[in-house]
């Protein structure tokens, strides 16, 4: 049996979705006469995290202490190393109390089914000073278009904690059956194939030639027999690829271009924060809690806009204690083709090219081309991914006249 990395803070997962399924439908039917409150988008992400085990060893939504110091020092009142506060906010819990047992409806499904029990423990407010310390500290601005600022600042003020018991993975089980999978599955695969170092990549976007070779590089320079490429496949901002045609893209390029037995291509389902360096950190645990050794973190990683220096999100596990997590990190440079070389390189390893030595395009400029019909470059995009792509920008330029 493989050895694989142990889970952050714990020796074994647990995974709060409840498996059984005669205690699943028992609490089905006791929810269905408890107090219930529809949460937010981002507390019902946090719940199918809970529930899915990537949110190991966290048994529930933490309380106002824990926030607070997660945002100022990274690390629970109890001394558990983690980046970002996982929460339950709401506008209105007037009719929530601490003791009480509560279902939570999914905001995301038709008909607001009820996606997690729980027992509350405590019902507090965050004040303005302590929800604008959580902002700055977490995403290090304050602006308000920034869409992880904005996406907090909708959701309320007043904190729900205490632990959940899960009974289903909300829209990603039934409309991503072949790609969303749980830490436990990940992990399970893992092991079922022999794996004994793996590489994960994040990503959020289609993957073009610097992607894949990227992540070629990894595996090679760690020695890795493993990638799992890991696509968020919840709520983005406007403008990015859907997660179905981003699956069918990454899914060709994987069946063509890589050795059989050497990728996994799976998803898991969370709201983007764009939280730059801190969410570095989250999927940096997360991805420790599905079995991998390493996540490549590369330029502006978890980022958007201008809001963090290009390196941040690798630079912040300099600050990381020493054993706090297990995973470590491949740190990645931007990527472009060599004209020189005639391969894809990391820009910082080749000093004596020039601007004009690489094939470099802008993410405007490869959206206009493909919405043309126009295949980038083979340098920049594999034919078979460009294809794909050149479907859905079409079907969106069709759809927009």
């Amino acid at each position: 049996m493989v050895d694989l990395i142990e889970p952050h803070g714990s020796k074994e997962l647990h995974p709060l979705f409840v498996a059984d399924s005669n205690q699943n439908d028992k609490l089905r039917q006791e929810a269905e006469g408890l107090p219930s409150i529809v949460v937010s988008s981002a507390a019902a992400a946090n719940a199918v995290m809970l529930g899915a085990g990537y949110f190991n060893p966290l048994t529930g939504y933490m309380n106002k202490a824990d926030a607070l110091s997660v945002a100022r020092e990274m690390k629970t009142t109890e001394g558990l190393f983690w980046p970002v506060p996982v929460l339950n906010l709401l506008k209105d819990a007037s009719a929530v109390k601490a003791g009480a047992r509560i279902a939570l409806r999914d905001p995301n499904v038709p008909g607001n089914p009820v996606l997690a029990v729980m027992d509350v423990q405590a019902v507090e407010t965050l004040s303005d000073a302590d929800a604008a310390l959580i902002i700055e500290k977490v995403y290090r601005t304050s602006d308000p278009k920034h869409p992880g600022v904005a996406a907090f600042e909708a959701q309320g003020r007043t904190i729900v904690s205490g632990p959940i018991k899960v009974l289903n993975f909300s829209y990603f089980q039934t409309e991503f059956p072949d790609t969303f999978r749980t830490a436990v599955e990940i992990r399970n695969e893992i092991k079922e194939r022999g794996w004994k170092k793996v590489v994960a990549f994040q990503t959020r976007n289609p993957m073009h030639r610097a992607h894949e070779e990227l992540c070629r590089m990894a595996m090679e320079r760690l020695g890795a027999d493993g990638l799992v490429i890991h696509m968020l496949l919840g709520k983005l901002k406007a403008g990015d690829i859907p997660a179905p045609v981003r699956d069918a893209a990454i899914r060709k390029m994987v069946e063509v271009y890589f050795p059989p037995n050497t990728v996994m291509v799976t998803g898991y389902g969370f709201d983007m924060l764009y939280a730059g360096p801190r969410e570095a950190l989250l999927h940096a645990v997360f991805r420790q809690n599905m079995g991998a050794s390493y996540l490549i973190v590369g330029r502006d990683h978890a980022g958007v806009g201008d809001y963090y220096g290009p390196f941040d999100a690798q630079t912040i596990f300099d600050d990381v204690p020493l054993g706090a997590m297990k995973i470590d990190i491949f740190r990645a440079d931007n990527t472009a083709y060599s004209k020189k070389l005639n391969k894809v390189v990391m820009m910082c390893e080749a000093p004596d090219h020039t601007k004009e030595d690489f094939i470099a395009l802008s993410g405007t400029k490869v959206r206009e081309m493909l919405g043309q019909g126009m295949a980038p470059p083979p340098e920049f995009s594999r034919a078979e991914v460009a294809d794909i792509l050149i479907g859905y920008y079409q079907e969106l330029d069709s759809r927009a006249k």
